[in-house]
């Protein structure tokens, strides 16, 4: 065993990389995939409430103040 060998973490236990199974291998690509597009929605979504408030300023500087 090498100490360049990637290691990963579950539940408190570490495993070696290399020592899973392909389905294992597999679940894990697939759990990096959906971390990365939660990143991802998150910054998009982060966009988005920030383009909200700008419209909500925007908004409210487009209303006359003298209406009741």
């Amino acid at each position: 065993m090498s100490d360049t060998e990637q290691k990963i973490t579950i539940d408190g236990t570490e495993y070696l990389l290399s020592s899973l199974s392909d389905e294992a291998k597999t679940q894990i690509t697939n759990l990096r995939f959906v971390d990365n597009e939660i990143v991802r929605i998150k910054a998009q979504l982060a966009i988005a409430s920030t383009a909200k408030l700008a419209y909500q300023a925007a908004l409210k500087g487009a209303i006359p103040k003298d209406v009741h």
